[in-house]
Order: C-alpha cells, then structure tokens, then sequence
C-alpha cells in the first residue's frame, strides 16, 4: 500500500488503479494529455471514494517525488562514449524530474513518449530514439526493465538487454 494511500483512508491499490488504467495512462504518456490534466483526472477519480478534498492531498503526496536515482547506474552512463538517449513512457513532467535529479547531463538526447506521441512498446519511439542517437536501429542497444518493450526493440533490429541490476548492466555495456 502506498502511504498516501494509508494517509488518505483509501483501499489498497486504488491509487494504482487509478493512475495506471490504460484508459487513463495512455493519454498521459502519448501527450494527449498533460501531466497537469493526469493528475487531475486522477483525483476525480479517487475523489468518488474519499471526497475531493482528500483525493487532492493523495495525489499531491504521491506525485511529490521525482523518482530514485542508482548512482551506480548513473556513473556507468557517465562513463560511456557513445550516444546516450533515454527513452522513457512518461508524462509532460519527465524532463523537470530529470533536472530535478540533476541527471540530464548524463543523456545526449531524451525521448519522451508524452512528446513524440508513442510510448514503448510502440516500434515508433525505438526508431525516434535511433534517429536522435544518429544510429541506424541495428546499431542501438537498447535496455528496459520490461521485456515486452526489449522484445519489440529488438524484433526492429535492436540489440536488447532486459535490466535487472546495475552488475548486469555493467556486463552487457562491457
């Protein structure tokens, strides 16, 4: 359970449920949506269960962080010298995330499916993010930690590597 969750009297997974319906995420992650109108929506969604008031406290709590960062993984992106392009599902808000985590030196180029309008496993966005390496495809690796978006990744060509930890990443940038 997610402690807004907790804090706001909700029944476990109705956060998730809400914020992660595919009728609800994918226009946020295609940019259909903003990440403002997200959040929104989300909210009148658990609204229905807890009062507006609530909701809006909830979803504040929970969209207060910006994320983690693996400073192992961090340094092995630091240290290549090749292109780097990070290609993420996210909403309107990942770049200030990533600002805010002080990591967007670490990228030659972001690809974000809310800007580009296709979101993995879209085979659009892995070729978008070849163009923005100056790759042919067949010369990307591209690593996830959802082997749904390796797979389409590597069926256009793409060398995949399904991430599980910073040692095995260490290993296939080897």
């Amino acid at each position: 359970m997610h402690d807004a969750e907790r804090h706001g009297g909700l029944p476990k997974g109705a956060l998730a449920g809400a914020a992660f319906a595919p009728e609800r995420l994918k226009p946020a992650i295609t940019g259909a949506q903003t990440d403002e109108q997200w959040r929104q929506a989300i909210t009148a969604d658990l609204a229905v269960l807890c009062g507006v008031e609530t909701a809006r406290a909830v979803v504040a709590q929970w969209s207060a962080p910006v994320g983690d960062l693996v400073d192992e993984v961090a340094e092995l992106l630091a240290d290549l010298r090749v292109p780097v392009v990070l290609v993420s599902n996210a909403t309107t808000r990942l770049e200030s995330d990533l600002a805010e985590l002080g990591v967007l030196d670490l990228f030659d180029a972001v690809v974000n499916s809310s800007s580009v309008g296709a979101a993995k496993p879209d085979p659009r966005i892995y070729q978008f993010a070849a163009e923005r390496a100056g790759a042919d495809v067949d010369r990307c690796l591209f690593i996830d930690d959802t082997l749904e978006n390796v797979a389409a990744a590597s069926h256009l060509g793409m060398i995949g590597v399904h991430y599980q930890d910073p040692d095995q990443l260490r290993a296939a940038l080897g």
